[in-house]
């Protein structure tokens, strides 16, 4: 599962330089919230978002620069294919021809298939299912979706039909939310739908990693009261990428919804719960600490959940579901930031927290560490954002 297998650093430049494949150049050259735990010298960014060509230039930089620095896609796991749901969202906003053909190279290596087969009820392994998705919205082709089709009607209609404990930790809601939403709309069956919502249940509900009073999502069962684990000064742990992961999710899903789908209102609400907190723990300096809970635990810059906050809200305010003038800022605060202090003047992006599952996890967290998933969050929260300041 993302983020709880063996844990690895975060990728840095040097270890990259050392690969030899580093200088891949890209192609383009409101009152604050309450400080949390940024410490007093911490200066804020501006609450006014770019223009949307200002945006795409920096995300097409970034974009470019991790093309380069990768000639190889990478396999169908979780983390690349995270990256490339963001790769295809910066190719919508942009049409170049060169991000389309970089995922279509990576589908193809992968014969479209899933990590696991197509027995696999792992949510890490549907991921990749999004990113088939959209190539096949781009050039339809069934064969693209075969595989990702097949496992997913196998946890609806095969011999665990009845089976929805799968989804024990938070970031299976973006792996496999959205591709069951997609199983959906392309097969016309409501089941689909029906079974997303009894996984996304018992995950929410009876393993209550949603936190009703905190609006926020613990990242498992080892971090829910009374027993979970608890920050050094006895604070909970809300895990800042996985409640990226969670908004995601929710804005992936409802964007393939109709507004009239039953279980529409609970996504959105759950969108309007996280972003009340995110109100509420946003940085002067425009990011997020990797623990929600507790300012002091670890305070820092941190890309990967700044940036999926960052396509969370403009999401929301795109679609009428937050409040434009109360969380455009706060969304362009974050994006502001992560320009300002993540991305490196070649397109390198830093301040990534690598592979784990807790605030401790791949840590130190510096400005040059970073993420495949973590470039697909920051490219997603651009497109997302474009769209905003068109």
């Amino acid at each position: 599962m993302p983020d709880s297998s063996p844990e690895r650093p975060s990728i840095t430049r040097a270890a990259l330089t050392r690969r030899g494949v580093l200088y891949g150049l890209g192609a383009g050259g409101v009152s604050l919230v309450p400080l949390l735990g940024a410490g007093t010298a911490a200066a804020a960014v501006p609450a006014v978002l770019p223009t949307r060509a200002a945006i795409l230039t920096v995300a097409r930089r970034v974009n470019d620069h991790w093309i380069g620095a990768n000639s190889n896609p990478g396999n169908n796991q979780w983390a690349r294919a995270t990256y490339f749901s963001g790769n295809m969202a910066l190719y919508r906003a942009t049409a170049d021809s060169r991000y389309l053909s970089y995922t279509r190279s990576w589908a193809q290596a992968a014969n479209y298939g899933l990590n696991g087969g197509t027995s696999t009820r792992h949510a890490d392994n549907h991921c990749a299912g999004q990113v088939y998705y959209d190539l096949h919205d781009v050039e339809p082709e069934p064969a693209k979706l075969a595989a990702v089709n097949e496992s997913i009607r196998l946890m609806v209609y095969g011999s665990q039909a009845s089976k929805v404990n799968d989804w024990t930790w938070v970031d299976a809601l973006h792996m496999a939310m959205p591709v069951f939403a997609r199983v959906a709309a392309y097969r016309g069956d409501d089941a689909y739908l029906t079974k997303l919502y009894a996984l996304y249940t018992y995950t929410k509900k009876t393993l209550k990693l949603y936190d009703y009073t905190a609006e926020l999502w613990y990242r498992d069962g080892g971090f829910t009261p009374p027993n979970g684990a608890k920050s050094p000064s006895g604070k909970p742990v809300f895990w800042s990428r996985g409640d990226g992961w969670a908004i995601a999710a929710h804005a992936k899903t409802l964007g393939l919804l109709s507004a009239g789908e039953n279980r529409w209102p609970e996504y959105r609400y759950n969108i309007q719960g996280v972003a009340r907190s995110l109100l509420k723990t946003q940085r002067a300096d425009g990011f997020w600490n990797v623990n929600l809970g507790d300012p002091q635990h670890l305070p820092g810059p941190e890309t990967s959940g700044t940036a999926m906050f960052a396509f969370g809200l403009a999401y929301g305010i795109r679609t009428g579901v937050l409040d434009r003038a109360t969380y455009l800022p706060v969304a362009a605060r974050a994006w502001n930031a992560m320009v300002a202090t993540a991305v490196h003047a070649d397109g390198f992006l830093g301040y990534v927290q690598g592979v784990g599952y807790r605030p401790e996890s791949s840590q130190p967290v510096t400005t040059d560490t970073t993420a495949d998933f973590g470039v697909g969050a920051f490219l997603l929260a651009a497109a997302e954002l474009a769209k905003l300041a068109a």
